[in-house]
């Protein structure tokens, strides 16, 4: 456990305006007066006003200002909710494609881990009952071949339950050359959830029209008890199109079966439509993909293997190869958010990251976007003090509101603007080109996360906001990892390494930004 002592910082500030959204001269973060927070009991409380909430200082605020670099401040995290793999032997290995499976009040989240004790690419697990926090299961639950055979890596997949057994179909991938087919679809079985053994010698590959002996993989896989039929959604391209293919076979696993294309991609020039998935929310279906390199979409139909609609982005391009899964109170998106290989840099691409979960919400017009889950919302209760002395500010330009702490939630309203561009500013090195901005763009209509300033673009998600109309929105952050939410509008992942223990500021540029309600937690 990393050493933890109190920053919080009870400055009265001044609004300084800029139009950058950030400042050179930071003060350090300190407490009113030079005086301590430290002492015997867990927290102190003083009364808050208006909603009579008390302000929590905690004892325990990790003071960063010992880590000078976005790597050592990275390491010094202590992930909880956008949970990491312990590290091994001083590695730390990510989570990568997650294939989720609900069960009896437990999630079961299995995923590839990438690095660390993992061998190419072998399935992990880790479980959850509210997404708050997990257990890490020792060892592999599937492990890739180690003498170089069909499954030298592992490749995405899935599991169900057909009977009384578990089948785990999985992607089985070889690029040696030495195979005459480079992925095929594999498949192990197991009486429990947490014991798997290959089932050797069954296997699918490409159907001879498809022409491809390459890009076959990302079984997703679906029992109908009433027939007695499994069906499985695989990714693959024919002729240079991308697309999501439909196999079928019994329930012992016999009698696999090509039953054609699902969906062809019409939404750009993606390779392939990756770890592809179907469910059912209300009276409509919907397919989601992560196309190679690209973004989350989504897709619906009248029926689960019915003719699906052209489909539309879900989420921005650090949310991937997420998959749905589903309890009594919901229906979710599990996958990883997109890290940078060198916190330093401003590239956001490598695959990998933390495990990610967020709430499926169908708008009115039947298009889906996300929102937090329920239980991490309410995990931050501990209600902190603004550097305003206000919840409510109108401004054009910029002000610090926020302490940006090692995990926080910040809630508010706004009034939309009818042009113009406000959001969150986040420090990260003391210098206006160092800031990086979490933005509502009201001229292209979009959520965007941009660096160095707001010069270098990262990702984008799209909005359709109304002038004039008040909107809530949510912000979650922990660690370098956050999610913006527009209450039942958008959601965008976001990656901001080396931003803790230094002011976050609200900013407006080209309109006046009026925030009220502004609150922020900790747990």
């Amino acid at each position: 456990m990393n050493m933890r002592r109190a920053f919080f910082m009870l400055l009265a500030l001044a609004l300084g305006l800029s139009a950058t959204g950030c400042s050179s001269d930071r003060p350090a973060l300190q407490t009113t007066a030079g005086s301590s927070l430290q002492g015997t009991s867990a927290s102190h409380e003083t009364t808050a006003v208006p909603t009579g909430e008390p302000f929590v200082y905690p004892d325990d605020d990790k003071d960063f200002s010992a880590f000078t670099s976005p790597s050592e401040q990275e390491a010094a995290y202590d992930y909880e909710t956008f949970v990491l793999p312990e590290p091994d032997n001083g590695v730390q290995p990510y989570v990568g494609d997650p294939m989720p499976y609900y069960e009896d009040g437990v999630f079961y989240i299995y995923y590839l881990k990438d690095g660390g004790d993992s061998h190419n690419h072998s399935v992990y697990l880790l479980t959850t009952r509210d997404f708050v926090s997990y257990e890490e299961h020792d060892g592999p639950i599937l492990e890739s071949d180690r003498n170089g055979g069909q499954d030298d890596w592992i490749g995405t997949g899935s599991v169900v339950k057909v009977g009384q057994k578990y089948y785990l179909f999985y992607t089985g991938h070889n690029g040696s050359g030495a195979m005459e087919y480079n992925e095929k679809i594999m498949v192990a079985v197991g009486d429990s959830l947490t014991s798997f053994e290959k089932l050797a010698g069954w296997e699918i590959v490409p159907d001879p029209s498809l022409g491809q002996k390459t890009d076959f993989r990302d079984p997703q896989a679906y029992y109908d008890p009433d027939t007695g039929i499994i069906t499985l959604t695989v990714t693959a391209s024919m002729q240079g199109t991308a697309r999501i293919l439909r196999y079928s076979l019994n329930a012992d696993l016999s009698g696999a079966v090509y039953e054609g294309i699902l969906y062809s991609n019409r939404s750009g020039s993606f390779w392939n439509l990756e770890c592809s998935d179907t469910f059912r929310i209300g009276d409509r279906w919907y397919l989601t993909y992560s196309a190679q390199d690209d973004t989350l979409w989504f897709s619906s139909a009248d029926s689960q293997y019915g003719e699906y609609t052209k489909a539309r982005r879900f989420e921005g391009r650090l949310f991937y190869a997420a998959k749905h899964v589903e309890d009594e109170n919901g229906s979710y998106m599990v996958g990883w958010a997109r890290r940078s290989s060198d916190p330093s840099s401003s590239e956001v691409t490598a695959w990998a990251g933390n495990l990610v979960v967020q709430k499926i919400v169908r708008k009115e017009n039947g298009h889906l976007t996300l929102e937090p889950v329920g239980a991490v919302a309410d995990s931050y209760d501990k209600r902190r003090e603004l550097l305003l002395s206000e919840d409510s500010i109108s401004l054009e330009g910029s002000a610090e509101v926020f302490n940006c702490y090692e995990s926080f939630k910040l809630t508010g309203k706004f009034v939309c603007p009818e042009s113009g561009r406000f959001g969150l500013s986040f420090d990260c090195g003391g210098s206006a080109e160092g800031c990086k901005r979490v933005e509502v763009d009201l001229d292209y209509q979009m959520l965007h996360l941009l660096f160095d300033g707001g010069s270098t673009s990262v990702t984008w998600v799209n909005t359709d906001l109304e002038p004039g109309k008040s909107y809530g929105f949510t912000y979650i952050q922990e660690g370098s990892v956050g999610c913006f939410y527009i209450d039942g509008e958008a959601a965008m992942t976001v990656r901001l390494y080396g931003v803790s223990g230094r002011p976050v500021s609200l900013y407006a540029e080209g309109c006046v930004a009026e925030l009220t309600e502004l609150r922020q937690y900790t747990r």
